[in-house]
């Protein structure tokens, strides 16, 4: 892949810096997706057990490893991809054991085996771990969620469902179609630890996965390390499925709802020792695709065709290479009132996106992974006008990235070293015009070409001081270069705390970020037309982000039967936050920084385990407040003042509350149900609020073997209708969707 569109002297440098990350023989760091396990067996006088035998195994797959004790007792596992495991020892002459545990990313699960003797008859003695992800070994808020999760939740698997975040993560919630989390609107995700980078901020509507492809979602909110933090509101890390779980086995699944609605897929995967593979191809269709301005439904049609491979080989076991790819083209009308559509308004925009994501991970030694992880990104967004609109738009953006992430780590004693470079080119093509329409004869069109480079250095320790205190530093350094260049340097600090006994978790964390500004934005002669308005453009710099956080994980009954409780109260200081001013109803975005931002809450989530063998239940909870205060610094403004304060944020909303529950019935069914209490978003300008709300969604399963599954699930089932905001100077007007019924089909076969 070429660097086409990169300075000639640019890409001199940029390759060399990348080289100099892939080749740097003291570069020590773990892939983004992976975590190791480590620990100690003994027998029933405390004397520790050499050449003890172990299996780990993945609970949703065949993927499994396996270790030895040394003379010490003590085992290792590295390079685990994160999700559930269970965790088996075998040693003759005693009982086997067995543990189950969560693998999160860039952690070190410790684990400790206590052998019996055997006895005769005696089965495995399990013991269940707990299912939270928090530890004294990190500061970081996040939330695991896994593909049975994902099945289980009502519509999350539609084609353009988001529910696995917005029913799992506190405070994250949909508005004007664009996902917001901890009062921000811009995140990251990254596909089996590589990132899909995309500076452009809300131009896009349609995902860049099918949910039905994702194996585990590891959100983190909060409490990076020094590896994370160009989008600072939630970095989402998305584990693709990979074939492992499949034995020459397909499956087809299909839907039909309201408002004629499907979502179709087909998928297969195979696997043997050495390798796995998975491919998949969707389409879904729509007469309810966005958000509309009001309850009619009008020109809102949405459709769209993906496709997804992931490739696995393990060529020796300390060398594994991973390809992913996925191509996607989206189709939505852009919902109009009735006043647009007595009008005759047809506006439309179309979306591709795709990418090739490719790594090696290679393990050195005990403790020591190398990770090398080219990538390249098509995003596309095409907002076309209708013949009768006034003034007809038209917008078509391209933008491609190149580049890669080269990091390792090592894990010697108490410390886990971290080293890594990220480096990527961006060239983006940008056509823009206004046509008045009104006889007028005002026209005004401009296209732009922009290169842009991004280079960043991280690096980071873990400490693990006592067995009760783990302590975290690092430090971020970006460069970026564009219409404008900037730098920054971001350090990351944080602290856990375990109490000993009660095994409460106290965690803190102190964190600067650095956001790079989209490449282009309105320019040329659109100015002109923008001036005889009153408006003009100021270039747009990048958001400055101070945040700090503290919190507790309070584990609550037995180890074998544990709730767990995780409370964080955050604070986050913006400059130029990025936000964007909204072209009428047309669903396109121009982007703009205001001169500050306060967001801070305090946030919950409670999970349950396995209750009565047949139900469990999961909570989230957050109560937040975005304010901004300040002029426009960036983007197009009419240079109106500011009013003195701070004011409310168009996606403001103060508490939000999700409830999952799922249970076991008779005859093979299962139910899953989801409540939603939001308190309301910003009404118009504010500072009044939009009353608040409450939603619930049902769904229920049945299997008729090992082959079929059915199921049918009703979202909003009570019809709740209710403005989910009004038009201000930011965002737009839009009501939640109402009542849809959708049945469901999955066969199952071999091939």
């Amino acid at each position: 892949m070429t660097l086409f569109f990169l300075r000639p002297h640019a890409v001199v440098v940029r390759l060399a810096i990348f080289a100099f990350a892939i080749f740097l023989p003291a570069v020590f760091a773990y892939a983004s997706i992976v975590g190791s396990v480590h620990g100690l067996i003994h027998d029933p006088q405390h004397r520790p057990m050499q050449g003890a035998h172990l299996v780990l195994h993945a609970r949703n797959s065949d993927w499994q490893q396996g270790a030895m004790t040394d003379r010490n007792g003590e085992f290792r596992f590295d390079s685990i991809p994160l999700g559930e495991y269970r965790l088996t020892v075998f040693e003759q002459g005693f009982a086997a054991e067995e543990q189950h545990l969560t693998v999160v990313s860039g952690r070190t699960e410790e684990v400790h085996f206590a052998l019996r003797l055997a006895m005769q008859h005696e089965q495995v003695a399990v013991t269940e771990a707990a299912e939270d992800v928090a530890t004294t070994q990190s500061s970081v808020s996040r939330s695991l969620v896994s593909r049975a999760e994902i099945a289980a939740t009502p519509g999350a698997e539609r084609s353009n469902s988001l529910a696995m975040i917005t029913d799992f993560v506190p405070g994250a919630t949909l508005v004007h179609d664009q996902l917001h989390v901890r009062g921000g609107h811009q995140v990251t995700f990254l596909l089996d630890g590589v990132p899909v980078p995309n500076t452009n901020i809300a131009s896009n509507v349609g995902p860049q996965f099918d949910p039905k492809d994702v194996d585990y979602l590891e959100a983190q909110r909060g409490g990076y390390s020094a590896e994370y933090g160009d989008r600072t509101y939630g970095v989402f890390n998305v584990v693709t499925r990979s074939g492992f779980e499949r034995q020459r086995q397909g499956e087809l699944v299909t839907s039909f709802g309201s408002f004629n609605a499907t979502d179709d897929q087909i998928s297969l995967g195979d696997h043997s020792e050495r390798s796995a593979w998975y491919g998949s191809l969707s389409g879904y269709r729509s007469d309810l695709g966005l958000e509309t301005p009001d309850s009619p439904i009008l020109n809102d049609q949405a459709g769209g065709l993906s496709g997804f491979v992931s490739l696995i080989y393990n060529r020796t076991p300390n060398d594994q290479f991973r390809l992913t790819s996925s191509s996607r083209g989206d189709h939505y009308q852009i919902p109009n009132n009735p006043d647009q559509q007595a009008a005759d308004v047809r506006d439309v925009e179309d979306e591709r996106d795709g990418f090739v994501n490719f790594s090696w991970l290679h393990t050195a030694g005990p403790g020591t992974v190398f990770t090398v992880s080219p990538f390249y990104h098509f995003n596309r967004a095409h907002y076309t006008g209708g013949a009768n609109d006034v003034p007809i738009p038209n917008q078509d953006r391209a933008s491609q990235y190149v580049g890669g992430v080269a990091s390792g780590a090592f894990t010697r004693g108490k410390h886990q070293a971290s080293l890594g470079v990220q480096v990527f080119g961006q060239h983006d093509n940008e056509f823009f015009s206004v046509i008045s329409n009104d006889g007028s004869g005002d026209a005004a069109a401009s296209r732009r070409l922009q290169w842009g480079n991004q280079e960043v250095v991280f690096a980071e320790d873990q400490w693990q001081a006592r067995s009760w205190l783990t302590l975290n530093g690092g430090v971020r350094l970006t460069h970026y270069s564009g219409a404008i260049s900037e730098n920054s340097a971001d350090p990351r600090v944080g602290a856990a705390v375990r109490i000993p006994r009660v095994n409460v978790t106290f965690h803190g964390y102190y964190g600067r970020y650095y956001q790079a500004p989209p490449l282009l934005t309105v320019n040329g002669p659109i100015l002109a037309l923008a001036a005889q308005q009153g408006f003009d453009f100021l270039p747009l710099h990048g958001e400055r982000d101070e945040q700090y956080e503290v919190g507790a994980t309070v584990p609550l009954g037995s180890s074998t039967h544990r709730w767990s409780l995780e409370g964080t109260y955050f604070h986050t200081g913006a400059r130029n936050f990025f936000d964007h001013d909204v072209l009428g109803n047309s669903n396109i975005f121009f982007p703009v920084t205001i001169a500050r931002a306060r967001l801070q809450g305090w946030e919950a989530t409670l999970r349950s385990p396995q209750l009565w063998r047949h139900s469990s239940l999961h909570l989230v909870y957050s109560h937040q407040r975005a304010e901004g205060g300040g002029a426009i610094t960036g983007g197009l403004t009419d240079f109106t003042p500011p009013d003195s304060g701070l004011f409310f944020l168009d996606h403001d909303q103060r508490d939000t509350l999700n409830i999952g529950a799922n249970f076991d019935l008779p005859w093979r069914v299962r139910g899953d149900s989801s409540v939603h209490y939001g308190s309301g978003f910003l009404n118009g300008d504010g500072p009044s609020h939009l009353p608040s709300y409450t939603t619930a969604d049902i769904a229920l399963t049945r299997s008729f073997g090992e082959k079929w599954r059915v199921g049918v699930s009703a979202l909003n089932l009570t019809n709740t209708r209710y403005r989910v905001d009004l038009s201000n100077t930011f965002g737009g007007s839009h009501l939640a969707n109402g009542r849809e019924i959708i049945g469901q089909v999955k066969y199952r076969f071999k091939f």
